[in-house]
């Protein structure tokens, strides 16, 4: 025992990631040179020492007992609730920072855990940060996550691979919208966790109205293991109910903890009997020893809470002031007795790449095959750095490991210890650890696995929500060409960092579009574009893809003559236009073997010509023609869907008529019977979901309304909590919704929008419809008195009247200006003719 005391102070923490015997003591002195000499460094290597000398006489297993001294946690919380803040005063109770520093960053320093610029000014956390210290003989990697709800993919990643959470809540809010959506998030990865009712010291603070909410609105069984000591500013510190002590802080920081015996009333003895009883409730032993009338003491109720809160039947609460520096160190005790090590999760399986994804087991175990999963990515200016967590063997520097999705070796160049933005170098880190990698290329959810023992097993990957708002984006004109190829390869870092970012090009509007969970979240992205990548971007709404279509059967017969010396250009043509029936669209049904189904046609060219009035040479040219003609419709300027066109007859010219002519005559005649068919725009539809609790329901019917939407289904929930409304929604009015809705249901409300369909403008909700073809143009200029009126004015100047459009573009833009329902991105380029 005392060489493997010796072996573990000089080779640290490094000779405990290992299986015993793995390295030998002249090996653990030479790898133990490169650890820093820093006063926390050497409280950390004697206690893991004491740690080793402990679970000697523990247990009897060949294993390390790294894993059975190590928690890894996530703190997640609503915004403003004090997770980072509470994560400050951790690592500095433990002794990883020397002071502490406010969250808005107002001394210049800033908390540690947010590291981005952005982070500090806005005050809020954007990205999550891994840390780790040491709690008494306990190692304790943290991760802090962000509050806002733009971006829970950070919670979704962080929770994917910890082994429990603190759940923080703030004591005068209580349980808010984001407190529900990690709570879902905790029960959706069997996350065990402790609660911390945080800001006791303000005014209003009132924790059992919040153990009620957590009780009532997360149907949690939660029970105060603490009671305070006074509230809002007489708040001094807590009593632990299992021990009936008081527990006080002393210190210009809190950071001497003080226990004293407490005078016990009637009501910490209900407290008490609370506490007891529901934990009764889901512990058997406990509950019986109760009921036997045996006296419950301190170690039975923290041997059954333990058991409780593991297989997430309890939830124990805590409470305090971060900020005041109360509450801290019993939390952190609290951590350490409750919530599980990494070897004792028995949930944790793998799939079977090869064998139909069967499930196996995982061992956390040091000394089988290695088995980690990278679950976040970050870009450094020494590379790629991949954060992974090891559920099983040992990763080495050095190491040759598989990706199980490419199937591509690799060498792990540098592992590296994360505490915030600083990185610890480390030679291997073993099953239960998180730790961090430089060097590998791979994707998020990529699993890695030993290259010399290769059993092709998977982790299963996180729940990736869809995005709900987008913008269109494009570095600013006149930009150099170094400026666009930055811009580029800042979005491709950005979409393989999250997720949820996701970038596509129109490919009618040619439009770069970024589509994110919020406003917030794509502001962040932008601002993170000029800052890192010096990009100036112009950011917009996307432009709606509108459409036309025709209404009624038109015949057309349009001569196309054109002189100009030598050879000339003749053509005649002669036909119709027609809608497609939705029935016509697909001619032959689909076969029931076909996996993919045809799209539906849009446009449909038939030849009936008899004869050779138009030779064969110059049908190619027509149907290319009217192929070119529906391109660009005479309302907006969208393509023209939903139309047939026929060519029943044309004259041909032995010298003048050419390839060139019929297609000029085919692009005339179409637009000119187009012009008589009645054309009406089409408008993408939406449909949306939302799902928005029951009191804010009226108000978000009426919102929806006043964008136009139908509502097509609204119901409520069994248990009467939340109701869900179905409605189509023009894809225009739906630009900034979700931010709306978060608004009107104090951001409890989620909306689910979906696929589009195209419907006439104005079937939706009856509206003022915009119909230029009922007004005729003559020449350029409306046939109305006030048009003719014009014509001859100009006509007596001996003025030519305006080119085709003009008239057209002035009395949108005039309706536009009064009282048109059409958004601003309804004006597209008209065509001229």
């Amino acid at each position: 025992a005392s060489g493997r005391r010796r072996v573990a102070v000089r080779g640290g923490l490094k000779m405990l990631l290992r299986p015993r015997g793995a390295l030998s003591a002249t090996q653990a002195l030479r790898r133990g040179r490169h650890l820093t000499t820093t006063p926390f460094c050497r409280r950390f290597l004697s206690s893991q020492a004491a740690a080793v000398d402990d679970s000697d006489s523990d247990s009897t297993s060949s294993s390390t007992s790294s894993t059975y001294v190590t928690r890894n946690i996530g703190i997640s919380a609503h915004i403003d609730s004090g997770k980072t803040t509470l994560t400050e005063r951790i690592l500095y109770f433990t002794g990883r920072i020397k002071s502490i520093h406010d969250v808005r960053g107002r001394d210049g320093v800033g908390a540690k855990m947010d590291s981005m610029d952005l982070e500090r000014e806005k005050g809020i956390t954007i990205q999550s940060a891994a840390t780790h210290c040491l709690w008494g003989k306990t190692h304790v990697n943290i991760i802090d996550t962000p509050g806002h709800v733009d971006f829970t993919i950070e919670v979704e990643r962080a929770l994917r691979v910890l082994d429990g959470a603190v759940l923080v809540l703030c004591g005068v809010a209580g349980v808010q919208s984001q407190s529900l959506t990690v709570d879902r998030q905790m029960k959706r990865y069997d996350i065990p966790r402790v609660a911390f009712i945080n800001k006791l010291d303000r005014m209003g603070a009132d924790p059992w109205r919040v153990i009620e909410m957590i009780r009532g609105q997360m149907a949690l069984n939660a029970a105060a293991v603490q009671i305070p000591i006074g509230l809002e500013g007489a708040h001094v510190g807590v009593v632990d109910l299992a021990r009936r002590v008081a527990i006080t802080f002393d210190g210009d920081k809190g950071e001497k903890v003080v226990e004293k015996d407490f005078e016990w009333t009637d009501d910490a003895e209900q407290k008490r009997t609370e506490l007891v009883e529901r934990v009764c409730d889901v512990d058997d032993e406990l509950a019986e020893a109760y009921l036997n009338g045996d006296e419950i003491g301190a170690e039975a109720l923290h041997s059954a809470i333990r058991r409780a809160t593991r297989a997430r039947l309890f939830v124990p609460v805590f409470m305090g002031s971060a900020y005041k520096n109360k509450g801290v160190q019993p939390l952190l005790d609290g951590v350490v007795r409750y919530l599980p090590s990494p070897a004792e999760r028995e949930d944790v399986v793998a799939l079977a790449v090869d064998d139909k994804e069967r499930e196996v087991a995982i061992t956390c175990s040091p000394s089988e095959p290695l088995l980690a999963l990278a679950f976040k990515l970050e870009e450094s200016r020494f590379g790629q750095l991949t954060y992974v967590r090891i559920y099983r063997g040992t990763l080495k520097k050095g190491m040759h490991v598989a990706n199980v999705r490419t199937r591509k070796q690799v060498k792990v160049p540098r592992l590296v210890r994360m505490h915030s933005d600083e990185m610890e170098e480390i030679d291997s880190a073993c099953a239960g650890d998180v730790v961090a990698m430089f060097g590998i290329d791979c994707a998020s959810m990529d699993t890695f696995e030993e290259a010399a023992n290769r059993q092709r097993l998977a982790m299963s990957s996180m729940f990736v929500p869809r995005p709900v708002i987008s913008l269109a984006v494009a570095p600013k004109k006149g930009s150099a060409p170094t400026v666009i190829d930055n811009f580029s390869a800042a979005l491709q870092r950005f979409t393989k960092e999250d997720p949820t970012l996701r970038v596509h090009t129109d490919p009618e509007s040619k439009q770069t579009i970024l589509s994110g969970m919020g406003e917030l979240h794509l502001e962040v992205y932008v601002e993170r574009l000029k800052r890192e990548y010096g990009v100036d971007t112009d950011v917009g709404n996307p432009r709606v893809n509108y459409r036309e279509t025709i209404t009624t059967r038109a015949d057309f017969d349009y001569l196309h003559k054109k002189q100009s010396g030598g050879s000339g250009q003749y053509a005649r043509v002669m036909g119709y236009v027609e809608p497609l029936g939705e029935d016509e669209e697909d001619d032959e049904e689909d076969d029931e073997d076909d996996e993919e189904p045809k799209a539906p046609r849009t446009f449909e060219f038939v030849n009936e010509c008899i004869g050779q009035n138009i030779p064969p040479e110059f049908m190619p040219s027509c149907e290319k023609g009217a192929g070119e003609a529906v391109t660009k419709g005479h309302l907006v300027g969208a393509a023209v869907e939903g139309i047939r066109v026929g060519l029943t007859d044309g004259v041909a010219h032995a010298v003048d008529s050419s390839d060139i002519a019929f297609r000029a005559a085919m692009i005339g005649g179409i637009r000119q019977a187009i012009l008589k068919a009645r054309p009406q725009v089409l408008e993408p539809i939406m449909a949306l979901e939302a799902t928005v609790p029951t009191e804010f329901q009226g108000d978000v019917l009426g919102a929806i309304n006043q964008r136009r939407g139908l509502i097509t289904h609204s119901g409520v929930s069994e248990d009467g909590l939340n109701a869900t409304i179905l409605a189509d929604v023009p894809l225009a009015n739906m630009f900034g919704y979700s931010t709306v809705l978060r608004s009107q249901t104090q951001g409890k409300g989620t909306s689910l929008p979906s696929s589009s369909s195209l419907l006439p403008w104005g079937e939706i909700y009856k509206l003022p419809t915009f119909l230029p073809s009922r007004r005729r143009v003559h020449h350029g200029v409306q046939d109305t008195p006030k048009g003719r009126q014009r014509r001859r004015g100009r006509a007596r100047q001996g003025l030519p009247s305006p080119p085709p459009g003009t008239a057209r573009r002035e009395e949108v833009t005039r309706r536009h200006k009064t009282n048109n329902p059409l958004p601003p991105s309804f004006l597209p380029p008209f065509y001229d003719d």
